[in-house]
């Protein structure tokens, strides 16, 4: 068994250091841009009277950064050369996010709002795979060069993981599609320009079947973003949504009809090993960072790095890294070779695990960093805060758990065996 990186791929790494370094780092630390990484972070980047949404400042930033990477030919990389990018593979991604992750806090690889110069685009994978040639034609440059923004409204006030059970409607009145309903933490509502709603349009709660998905016009009639929920994670980008007797004509159908839960399993899918793969980089952030401290830090004559206290903690966190990692880059490796359904399991053992993982060395650099970790002017907090949303979002540890006890028992998966 061969488990050394592609040469090329290490290549590729290099000269994506050399990239951020030479583009991104300088402006990063120009007009005083370095005030939404240090201590001021989360007050630069929310614009607190706009509902607590991204600052116009902040997103400017991001933009300037996109236009960058994508300029390099580094932005589109995970994408089919089709769209302008370089075929870039599971595995790929997975060492790529890795690596940025764990050269810690920056303009090139944000934690808040997952912006990245390797680009991380779930929405157009789901429109090369289940769009039509109008969609395609309409979206998904625009989403590239962000003149379009697509958000995310799977999730109701009283259903989250229990998706079959949502209770938004879309009924044919002719030729068009009237949905009504209420969506709730439905992601990227403070510049989308439309949004991909999940309604039932037949069948009964908790069938899989008969959910479908729609691309509709933030500015339709009867669509209303009511406010944006405060999270632990700020600025938000998380909105209440109401839905109104919205009438869409029957091209804003996205992939089959009834078919929707698939377009929705396609978007976690994509997502779920890369943010398995940024939270090993980001917990090797936190050891690393914390190794160096304890070498450097004097309690009573001694560096902290001799107290067995200090050391054991770190010992058992940097194991998990390997282990983690390991299972991250393998399982990526095989996504790249294997139908999807068949290791889903696997995607999410590494989903749940890393994203603990994240949280726990986070917690525990704040530990040994003392009162200095507890600080904003540390980046520990701002990776607890993001780290921790992932325990929940797009399928908590108890689901992703829930997924590995159905294919582990036979209840699930490519060798179920029947039973309830």
């Amino acid at each position: 068994m061969d488990f050394e990186l592609p040469t090329a791929l290490v290549h590729r790494l290099e000269r994506l250091d050399a990239f951020i370094e030479a583009e991104i780092r300088p402006l990063q630390e120009q007009d005083d841009n370095q005030r939404f990484f240090d201590h001021r972070r989360e007050f630069a980047r929310t614009d607190v009277e706009a509902g607590g949404t991204p600052s116009r400042e902040w997103e400017e930033l991001l933009g300037e950064m996109f236009r960058r990477a994508d300029a390099a030919g580094w932005l589109r990389y995970g994408l089919p050369e089709s769209v302008g990018g370089c075929g870039g593979g599971n595995l790929d991604m997975a060492v790529i996010r890795d690596h940025l992750a764990a050269r810690g806090l920056g303009l090139h690889n944000d934690l808040q709002n997952e912006s990245s110069v390797v680009g991380n685009f779930p929405v157009v994978h789901m429109l090369l795979a289940f769009g039509t040639d109008a969609q395609r034609a309409e979206f998904v440059e625009g989403v590239l060069s962000r003149t379009r923004r697509i958000a995310f409204g799977l999730t109701e006030p009283d259903h989250g993981s229990d998706a079959t059970w949502l209770e938004t409607t879309a009924q044919r009145r002719g030729t068009d599609w009237v949905l009504n309903g209420v969506k709730r933490f439905n992601s990227g509502m403070h510049s989308a320009t439309h949004d991909i709603v999940f309604a039932r349009t037949s069948g009964r709660p908790g069938d899989a079947r008969g959910i479908t998905a729609f691309l509709v016009p933030t500015d339709a009639a009867g669509f209303s973003v009511d406010f944006h929920w405060w999270t632990f994670n700020m600025p938000t980008d998380h909105a209440e949504v109401t839905l109104r007797d919205v009438r869409v004509p029957a091209e804003a159908v996205f992939g089959e009809i009834g078919g929707g839960l698939e377009l929705a399993q396609h978007f976690v899918h994509e997502n779920r090993i890369r943010q398995a793969a940024s939270g090993v980089g980001v917990a090797r952030h936190c050891i690393d960072r914390s190794v160096a401290y304890a070498r450097e830090r004097v309690t009573f004559g001694q560096p902290l790095a001799r107290r067995q206290a200090v050391q054991w903690p770190l010992v058992e966190l940097r194991t998990d890294v390997e282990l983690v990692g390991g299972l991250v880059r393998k399982t990526a490796w095989e996504l790249d070779r294997t139908p999807h359904a068949e290791i889903s399991d696997r995607v999410s053992m590494c989903n749940y695990r890393a994203n603990r993982l994240a949280c726990e060395a986070a917690d525990r650099a704040m530990q040994v960093h003392g009162g200095l970790g507890y600080t904003r002017h540390t980046p520990f907090e701002h990776i607890y805060r993001h780290h921790r949303r992932y325990r929940i979002t797009e399928g908590s540890e108890e689901i992703q758990m829930r997924k590995v006890a159905g294919y582990l028992f036979g209840f699930a998966g490519p060798h179920r065996t029947g039973g309830r």
